[in-house]
């Protein structure tokens, strides 16, 4: 009778060892860079509502998992989903409605597409957005008269592609009331011979996009979807909105809400005194698709427009320094009131003097070394006596690779040789806290992570050069870049336990590639596109 029982026991334990754990999918064959603490490799992991529940090799993921779903991702690279650390999400599906100015080679070509587009969408304005004066052959900024001659009774403004200038036509200057008398502080109204232009420079562009007509609702939604649909087919499966409203924040968040935007957004809430004055009132706001626990704040403009503050004059317009957006008491009193508070703070800083004026702010709120995480977004100019202070103040850098392959060309011109050697200084900013977040600023530069992967490590733009790469001195790591890209863009969101790699507990999100990102040609993966994207198990590009 023992001898049964212990056969009967047997049985049941034999059973209950081989009893399969449920998950809901299996993902296997496959080389996979988990980008875990100690850079793990596997071949499979299994997930359940949406989250990794086991990360390990084909053999063992099959035998103990069972599920309706069994992907053989045949021999191909996975990594995490790929998140932009610094973008405008909303501003590039606005993009996808208006005339697409990006790689112009002359106003003549501008004023071309502008006459083209708009009799195919005879709207009752004309906006459009990526002209660039340095890529002409004069490099000068244009005049309006064009403009006034085509479109002499609708509004149309034409931002250039940093979004820090803007060409009006009269028609919608008028709207505004912008003369030769208009001054305003942090921005300019250019004027030749006693004559406005038409071109304004960064606060002056705000006078007449407020005379603009509105997107509808319906619109802004488009604006959306179609901004998800190509973050997408790029691999991207979190972004960062560098600059949001509560109305375009809470649209997001409804729109998640009810299955029609799958894409996660850490959004930087607009640091002006409407959205200070409410979310400051209340905690953050956290879901997992949508995180709102930051401000963006403006110190300066752009370098290309020449609004960026700096300590010494432009190599290339005497006695112009650019100037700072918000004046010093106002940027103070948003620090102060920011470092009140549990939110994040993330400022826009481009010139060596706004750099140091915002370095020394942060530091005077922030005191010691810490974990609050404040960003300098862009951090593209900095004088070599401040780099320090970024450690000394844990104060992270968010940089953009592409910026400095696509400003090579005319930045030195800007900036003079001393001082371009600390300007996009990757490598050098990294070291100062042991890792660096990255992004495309896209509509700026293309959305295309693979292109800010190369231009981190190349340090050469898309005809692969220049031949030993911009300033390599700070080219990163291949690890460097893939990281910036995942885990490090994460940490900077105060997400990485949730994302960035490929790990137990964290949302299954993941890219498949045919090519291999720490070992194959650069100059083919710059190129590459996903075979598969995956948010929360589920693919995202069918």
């Amino acid at each position: 009778m023992r001898y049964f029982f212990y056969i009967y026991f047997l049985a049941i334990l034999l059973i209950s060892c081989n009893q399969k754990q449920k998950a809901d999918s299996i993902f296997y064959h496959a080389r996979i860079y988990t980008i875990d603490s100690v850079d793990s490799r596997a071949t499979a992991f299994a997930v359940k509502d949406g989250k990794i529940i086991a990360v390990g090799f084909d053999k063992k993921i099959i035998n103990d998992f069972d599920a309706a779903e069994k992907v053989d991702l045949q021999n191909n690279f996975v990594y995490p989903g790929l998140i932009d650390a610094h973008s405008h999400f909303y501003g590039l599906g606005v993009f996808q409605q208006s005339v697409d100015l990006t790689e112009t080679k002359s106003w003549d070509e501008v004023i071309q597409k502008c006459s083209t587009y708009f009799q195919t969408h005879q709207n009752n304005y004309l906006i459009g957005r990526g002209w660039d004066q340095n890529k002409w052959p004069n490099k000068n900024y244009p005049n309006n008269d064009e403009l006034n001659k085509l479109f002499p009774n609708i509004p149309v403004l034409l931002k250039r592609v940093d979004g820090h200038a803007a060409i009006a036509n009269d028609f919608l200057l008028k709207q505004a009331a912008i003369s030769l008398k208009t001054k305003i502080s942090g921005g300019e109204v250019l004027s030749i011979n006693n004559k406005v232009t038409g071109v304004l420079i960064d606060n002056a562009v705000d006078l007449v996009q407020q005379k603009m007509p509105h997107l509808s609702l319906q619109q802004k939604i488009d604006a959306l979807k179609t901004a998800e649909k190509i973050c997408f087919e790029n691999g991207l499966t979190t972004i960062c909105d560098a600059g949001l409203d509560k109305e375009m924040i809470d649209l997001i968040d409804s729109l998640q809400k009810c299955n029609q935007l799958s894409i996660r957004v850490y959004a930087m809430i607009n640091a002006d005194e409407k959205n200070l004055n409410y979310y400051l009132k209340i905690k953050p706001y956290k879901t997992d698709k949508l995180n709102a626990g930051s401000f963006k704040m403006y110190a300066d403009g752009s370098l290309g427009s020449r609004g960026a503050a700096l300590l010494q004059p432009y190599s290339d317009m005497h006695n112009h320094y650019g100037f700072l957006l918000n004046s010093i008491a106002d940027l103070e009193k948003t620090v102060k009131r920011i470092s009140e508070s549990s939110y994040q703070l993330n400022t826009h800083c481009i010139g060596d003097s706004a750099n140091r004026l915002v370095l020394k702010l942060y530091a005077k709120y922030l005191k010691v070394k810490n974990d609050k995480r404040w960003r300098i977004e862009h951090a593209q100019v900095i004088n070599e006596n401040d780099f320090e202070i970024y450690k000394q103040f844990s104060i992270i850098p968010s940089v953009q690779p592409t910026h400095a392959t696509s400003d090579m060309y005319w930045a030195s011109g800007r900036l003079g040789n001393e001082r371009i050697k600390n300007a996009y200084a990757y490598k050098k900013l990294l070291n100062q806290n042991g890792w660096l977040p990255l992004g495309t600023d896209f509509p700026v530069e293309s959305v295309n992570p693979f292109y800010t992967f190369y231009a981190a490590i190349a340090r050469k733009d898309a005809h692969q050069f220049p031949e030993n790469g911009f300033q390599n001195e700070n080219a990163l790591t291949r690890e460097e870049a893939l990281k910036g890209m995942t885990i490090w863009a994460a940490k900077a969101a105060f997400e990485e336990h949730e994302k960035g790699s490929l790990e137990l507990g964290k949302f299954a999100d993941f890219i498949v590639l045919k090519f291999d990102l720490l070992k194959d040609d650069l100059s083919v993966i710059r190129n590459t596109k996903p075979e598969l994207v995956y948010i929360n198990g589920v693919n995202a590009i069918h």
